[in-house]
């Protein structure tokens, strides 16, 4: 059984950089075809996917917040983390980590994606 945990400031002050950490149990993210996503969720905007790191280390970033937004990881703690730079009060969501989806163009569709973080609140505000 695969969990992930999301953990990182619930409060962030506009024009700084969120930063989130995804801890991943129960199976590497190095192993297997995978990629591993961090997704956001607001009343205003619905569902949002910002980007992936897959099993090689490579990255993928929605088109609308790549400029902001960067995803790395680090395997020995087997966590992928993910930053986004210049936040506004836009930015306030619930943020995702999960494994997947199972083919990069199906980043959209949430039953693509097999295991899912329980989700944090990220509010920005002054």
């Amino acid at each position: 059984q695969v969990t992930l945990q999301e953990s990182g400031p619930g409060l962030v002050k506009p024009s700084q950089t969120l930063s989130l950490t995804c801890t991943v149990s129960g199976g590497s993210i190095t192993a297997g075809n995978y990629y591993w996503s961090w997704i956001r969720r607001s009343p205003g905007k619905g569902q949002e996917w910002m980007g992936a790191i897959a099993y090689s280390g490579s990255t993928y970033y929605g088109p609308s917040l790549e400029s902001r937004t960067s995803i790395s990881r680090d395997t020995s703690k087997n966590q992928f983390t993910l930053q986004l730079s210049s936040v506004t009060p836009e930015d306030t969501a619930v943020y995702y980590c999960a494994r997947g989806p199972d083919k990069l163009y199906y980043f959209n569709n949430p039953s693509r994606y097999d295991y899912w973080g329980q989700g944090t609140q990220v509010t920005v505000s002054s």
